[in-house]
C-alpha cells in the first residue's frame, strides 16, 4: 500500500501544473532566457585585455564572436524565426571593446525575448529563408537558434578557461 501511493505520488508530481498549448515555442523562450544568462555573464567574465584572444589564428577572437552573436546570432536569426525586421542599429565591430560589446549584447538578447514573446506552435511547418537557396522550416530555425548559441557558449567556455577564467556554468550556483 505504501509503495502505491508513493507511486501515485510519484506520477502527481511528475505531471505539469498546465499542459503547455505551445511545448516547442515554450522550450525556446526558456532556451532564450538560459543563454541570455551565460552567454552575457561570460562577455562579462573576460577581462577586457583578453578581447582579442584567439586561440589560433583561424579561429574568431572572442570580441568577433560577440559581433557575431549581435548580428547573425541574435538580431538576424531572432528576426527570422518571429518573421520581424532585425532592429536598426549603428553598426559594432570587434573594436568597440568589452562595454560597448556587452551592453549590445544584451540588447540583442532583448529583441530575442520581445521577438519569442508572442510565438506559438501553429506554423512549426512553415517555410522560413535562412541561408542560401533552400527554405528551412520554423522548427528548424528555432533549432538551429539555440544550437548558434550553444556552439558560441562552448567555444567561449574554452577562450574563458585558456585565460584562467572559470565560466559561468562550471560556477558554484548562488541561490
Amino acid at each position: 500500500m505504501l509503495i502505491a501511493s508513493l507511486l501515485l505520488l510519484q506520477a502527481a508530481a511528475a505531471q505539469p501544473a498546465t499542459a503547455s498549448k505551445s511545448p516547442v515555442a515554450d522550450a525556446l523562450r526558456s532556451m532564450t532566457q538560459r543563454y541570455t544568462r551565460i552567454l552575457v555573464a561570460a562577455a562579462e567574465a573576460m577581462p577586457a585585455e583578453q578581447y582579442n584572444y584567439r586561440p589560433t589564428p583561424g579561429q574568431m577572437s572572442f570580441a568577433a564572436i560577440q559581433v557575431h552573436l549581435i548580428n547573425e546570432g541574435n538580431d538576424l536569426l531572432c528576426g527570422k524565426v518571429a518573421g520581424m525586421a532585425p532592429p536598426t542599429r549603428t553598426a559594432i565591430d570587434s573594436t568597440a571593446g568589452k562595454d560597448a560589446l556587452v551592453a549590445r549584447l544584451k540588447e540583442s538578447f532583448q529583441f530575442c525575448e520581445a521577438a519569442f514573446a508572442k510565438l506559438d506552435d501553429s506554423n512549426l511547418s512553415a517555410p522560413i529563408q535562412l541561408f542560401g537557396p533552400n527554405p528551412s522550416t520554423l522548427a528548424s530555425a528555432m533549432m538551429i537558434t539555440v544550437g548558434d548559441w550553444a556552439d558560441h557558449y562552448s567555444q567561449e567556455a574554452n577562450y574563458l578557461r585558456l585565460n584562467g577564467v572559470l565560466p559561468p556554468t562550471a560556477r558554484p550556483r548562488t541561490p
